[in-house]
């Protein structure tokens, strides 16, 4: 079977034992790392493979092929990606600043942007000039050098933007709690509807509760895939991903995913799915 995830450390660690062929009854495994802006639109083409990571804010363009999988995805609090500026400028602190400016994303079809969307509606008069997409370890650099700005950071950059120069000036996760009282949904795991979910069900399940009972056995591969991480950031960025969450979404889970992508539709970001599609 054929599965695609980042090479980010929370999904390395989650799927290491079925990557490795450690569950048994599970079938071999053939891993693709791509980053969540690949798999979206490749889930969007009906491109990949079979089993694909891809962000909650992608699902409503692949409900019809794909089944949402209650398991091994990232949902979570105090998680959120944040919108970060340099230090130092007039008006950093102060999202009324951004009117008409140019803000880097690491994607449209992103909960990142989705709450940025909605975080903006509220908070920027006007709204933003241009967005530009970029991958996002791009992001922070450009910022930095003046060529965007301000910039919407996800992953590990909540551990290091203060070593680019850059401060905080919202966090979309604060804020999506405070508004909703909900997680917030970030990456999802789908399936084609033609395989047998039950089964991958369990297989992810599982490879979840291997790698918390034997977290040194992920250890190499997930520095392996780390772009350069430090151990302690790894470990960072599993611990804030990696929760009760991943093991099963549960009706908060739900709650949250069916509370972004309706709150999304309304605005006119995504099309309206029909919420019972997601189970």
């Amino acid at each position: 079977m054929k599965i695609a995830y980042s090479p980010c450390p929370n999904d390395t660690f989650v799927f290491h034992a079925l990557a490795h062929g450690l569950i048994e009854g599970a079938p071999p495994f053939e891993v693709t790392f791509a980053d969540i802006d690949v798999t979206n639109h490749w889930a969007a083409e009906l491109q990949g493979p079979e089993v694909l990571k891809i962000s909650y804010a992608a699902l409503p363009w692949v409900l019809k092929d794909y089944a949402l999988i209650p398991c091994g995805g990232a949902l979570g609090r105090g998680c959120g990606p944040l919108v970060l500026t340099r230090s130092g400028i007039e008006g950093a602190g102060d999202p009324a600043s951004l009117a008409g400016k140019r803000i880097a994303v690491p994607s449209e079809r992103s909960t990142a942007y989705l709450l940025f969307r909605l975080w903006a509606a509220q908070n920027i008069p006007g709204g933003p000039g241009e967005i530009v997409v970029m991958p996002f370890h791009e992001i922070m650099p450009a910022v930095r050098d003046g060529r965007l700005d301000a910039g919407l950071v996800i992953h590990e950059a909540r551990f290091t933007y203060p070593s680019y120069g850059l401060e905080l000036m919202a966090d979309m996760g604060s804020w999506w709690e405070s508004d909703t009282g909900l997680p917030i949904p970030l990456g999802a795991i789908i399936a084609r509807r033609s395989l047998d979910r039950s089964s991958l069900e369990d297989w992810i399940r599982r490879s979840v509760e291997y790698a918390w009972a034997n977290p040194e056995a992920s250890r190499d591969y997930v520095l392996k895939h780390a772009q350069e991480m430090s151990p302690d950031v790894a470990q960072a960025h599993i611990d804030l991903y990696v929760n009760e969450f991943t093991r099963e979404l549960g009706e908060d889970g739900y709650a949250a995913v069916e509370a972004l992508l309706g709150r999304a539709a309304r605005e006119g970001l995504v099309p309206p799915i029909d919420m019972a599609d997601l189970r």
